[in-house]
């Protein structure tokens, strides 16, 4: 049936779709500077295109396949990116790539007993390359045909004619899913996307079995793209669609050269798609579905009943008419009365608005002037508590004031006699403090250490300063550099010795090389010995010499020697260094500076101590005599104090006979004349509220029937006019009626029930094998290896030789 095919074919179309859309956006480059190079990083862009920055270890692979011009491989060379977005300083890493070397960066790696490639991050990204040995995910084949005959690589250069170049490729990469209980093949959904660049003086015709081509008006560019295995994984059937799986390129060409091919293979577009909600959606389609099958049928048995209607109403359309001229005559009377009814009533409405305005008013009086008696009644009832309060209080306070004026003079005399003695206490303390640092100033000089003279003041800059100085690190570092500057003195001193040494051996150098120019097939020993032993003429002797001195004079052999004297220098300064008497030197500086440091810390920490003691007596002795000072205060104003609560009590005596009257007044006031006005003109609102709503409804349906009326009227009046004319409608609606009902029929047997079967058949199928394809797509992230815990993204550039 139609509509079984409907639906694979639109899914199949939407996926090529997006492959077509890859591959223009690959094919983009700019004219005048047409270059294969070009290519490779647009395809690499559109395949990357993807890549999403998170926050855990991303390994981005690219696998570069160098291939003959028929695609068979001659290098798999292997480049790996782990990006490190938390800055790690190590990172474990999983490779089966063989010569591994850091292209960007000197980070360095090593291999566990496991296998495992542990890198020294340093906190940064890691770009690494290697050959890859592993058999690639995709084959790829190209095979030539030159009008009708298949020609080698080798064969087609310099030839003309009507070519055909296809591009085949073998995915080998797959798992075996369970879908619906049934085990399927699912293959890796590879995209291959070929391009080249052709020279418009060499070809033209060009066409491309699935991809595009664009023509610059000097070059052409062809796009081409393919899914392998696509077609087994979503199990379409090739009469419906047929996903293509190579890439067959036709031209007419004069001369021709086989160019530089590029082919990208990725299978990103299909790791990021998130078919999480793609089951809940197909059960919202079938049970939009069902909603619709149902309303068909509702629809089907409503046209029948209509159909049955009108037929009847047909029969007794002369009825009709008669009735149709009664009903005129009895709607015109009924207009007129309702006419009249309105007219009273809008009077009757607007009397009754204008009565409850004026009695809404009276009863927001009244509710405005209840609250008013209320608040006053609350705040007597607060001012008569308060005033009882107030009268306590003001007898407690007079006693009070009383019992104040006895302390205050005994603690004015305890005072006075404290403050007598702050002066002595204050400089016993300062006597004893100074004493601990003459002391610590004694401790310091036996120790050797040279510093300030400690006070109160200084004491503690002055010790933090010695404590600093003998910092582990700041003391091995002086008798380090210490120890350097004696051991360079020394071998400095040798300079001249070292240097004539360094002189004497170049010397021989030159001396060989001397003696291998001259011929006489001497060593330089061998040529000495000779010399000594009379086998030299001088003439000879004269000749090597001079040829020797005349090297050796030379600026470059200046330098040479110069520079080979100060490495000996410096190589005998650093293994002194390196010796047990210099290491041990410095060792023990640092370990007596590490113990007088700990025992400067100590003497702070008494100091600090005893401090806080004496700050604290100077504290006291002041608070003493302030408060003594106080205290002669507090005695004279506790006189005034008592005075002043005799007055207070006598007072708030009277206030309280005061509030009582007042309050018994206000509740009296609310109880007997607020009270039950309120609750009568509340009563009244009540009831002249439901009068005007009834009035004002009276009023507006009165309107709504004379309007109602009216157009009855005048409906019927039409009717009657246009009786003849409905009995013939009547008559085409149930003809009308009769082919609607044969029609939704037809709808429900051809259209509906075919859909139903495919949403709830093929689609769900086709929807679990796009998961599915999904899902073994994430699975495929890394050709070279990848450790479990770091996401992976792999895309393959296959590059064809040029012939």
């Amino acid at each position: 049936m139609k509509s079984k095919r409907y639906m694979p074919k639109v899914i199949a179309g939407i996926l090529c779709m997006m492959m077509v859309a890859g591959t223009v956006s690959a094919a983009a480059y700019s004219a005048g500077s047409v270059n294969v190079s070009q290519t490779a990083s647009a395809l690499t862009t559109a395949g990357n295109s993807s890549d999403k920055e998170s926050g855990e270890l991303t390994k981005n692979e690219t696998v570069y396949v160098i291939a003959n011009a028929d695609g068979t491989p001659k290098k798999i060379i292997v480049s790996d990116w782990i990006k490190n977005p938390e800055k790690l300083n190590t990172i474990n890493d999983k490779t089966n790539l063989e010569d591994v070397k850091n292209v960007k960066g000197d980070e360095k790696f090593t291999l566990n007993d496991d296998g495992m490639c542990v890198w020294d991050a340093q906190g940064n990204d890691i770009y690494y390359q290697g050959k890859g040995k592993d058999a690639l995910p995709v084959d790829l084949s190209v095979s030539y045909i030159l009008d009708g005959k298949s020609v080698s690589p080798d064969e087609l250069k310099g030839k003309s004619g009507k070519l055909t170049i296809r591009y085949d490729y073998k995915n080998k990469q797959y798992e075996t899913v369970n879908i619906n209980g049934i085990s399927r093949k699912i293959y890796v959904p590879f995209v291959m996307i070929t391009g080249m660049i052709l020279d418009n003086d060499k070809v033209n015709n060009v066409e491309v079995s699935s991809g595009k081509v664009i023509n610059d008006g000097s070059h052409t560019i062809v796009a081409g793209f393919a899914l392998p295995g696509m077609d087994e994984s979503l199990n379409l059937k090739t009469d419906e669609i047929e996903l293509p799986d190579y890439v067959e390129i036709t031209a007419d060409v004069t001369d021709f050269e086989i160019g530089t091919t590029i082919t990208l293979a990725t299978n990103d577009m299909f790791s990021d798609i998130d078919f999480s909600k793609a089951d809940k959606k197909i059960e919202e389609l079938e049970d939009k579905i069902n909603k619709l099958t149902d309303g068909v049928e509702q629809l089907l048995d409503g046209s029948s009943k209509l159909y049955n209607g009108l037929a009847t109403l047909a029969d007794k359309s002369g009825d009709l008419i008669a009735g149709v001229k009664k009903l005129a005559d009895g709607s015109k009377q009924l207009s007129d009365g309702a006419s009249s009814l309105a007219d009273g009533s809008k009077e009757l409405d607007k009397g009754m608005k204008n009565l409850f305005n004026g009695i809404s008013k009276l009863d927001k009086g009244t509710g405005k002037l209840e609250k008013g008696a209320k608040k006053l009644y609350k705040g007597v009832k607060s001012l008569n508590s308060g005033v009882k309060t107030l009268d306590k209080g003001a007898a407690g306070l007079d006693d009070g004031a009383e019992s104040l004026q006895g302390g205050i003079s005994q603690l004015y005399e305890g005072l006075s006699q404290l403050s007598g003695n702050s002066g002595s206490l204050q400089s016993g303390a300062k006597k004893v403090f100074e004493s601990l640092l003459s002391t610590a100033d004694k401790q310091l000089a036996a120790a050797g250490v040279t510093a300030d003279k400690l006070t109160i003041d200084n004491y503690a800059t002055v010790l933090d300063g010695i404590e600093k100085s003998l910092d582990k690190d700041a003391v091995y570092k002086l008798a380090y550099d210490t120890a350097y500057e004696t051991v360079s003195n020394t071998v400095n001193a040798q300079k001249d010795l070292i240097k004539g040494q360094v002189e004497a051996a170049v010397r021989l150098k030159v001396l060989e090389g001397v003696l291998k120019q001259s011929g006489l097939g001497l060593t330089a020993e061998q040529y000495s010995a000779a010399v000594e032993g009379g086998q030299i003429d001088e003439a000879t002797q004269a000749a090597i010499n001079g040829a020797v001195d005349q090297q050796m004079a030379s600026d470059e052999m200046k330098q040479t020697v110069d520079a080979q004297t100060e490495a000996q220098i410096k190589n005998l300064i650093d293994t002194n260094m390196e010796s047990d008497d210099v290491v041990n030197q410095i060792n023990a500086a640092v370990e007596k500076a590490s113990t007088g440091a700990e025992s400067i810390k100590s003497l702070k920490t008494q100091l600090d101590s005893f401090n806080t003691f004496y700050q604290g007596v100077i504290s006291y002795t002041n608070g003493v005599d302030s408060a003594s000072q106080g205290a002669s205060q507090l005695v004279s104003g506790s006189t005034q104090l008592k005075d002043g609560t005799d007055q207070l009590h006598t007072g708030t005596s009277k206030l309280k006979k005061g509030a009582k009257k007042l309050k018994n007044g206000t509740s009296d006031l609310i109880n007997e004349g607020i009270v039950p006005l309120k609750s009568g003109t509340s009563q009244l609102k009540s009831g002249a509220e439901k009068l005007k709503d009834g009035t004002s409804k009276l009023s507006k349906g009165a309107v709504t029937l004379s309007d109602g009326a009216k157009k009855l009227y005048t409906g019927v009046d039409v009717m009657k006019n246009g009786a003849k004319a409905l009995v013939a409608g009547v008559g085409k609606l149930k003809d009308g009626s009769l082919k609607l009902r044969n029609g939704i029929q037809k709808l429900n047997d051809e259209g509906i029930t075919a859909i139903n079967d495919l949403v709830k058949g093929d689609a769900k199928e086709l929807v679990e094998r796009i998961k599915a394809i999904s899902k073994v797509s994430s699975h495929y992230n890394s050709y070279g290896g990848i450790t479990d815990n770091m996401a992976g993204k792999v895309d393959f550039i296959y590059k064809t030789d040029e012939k």
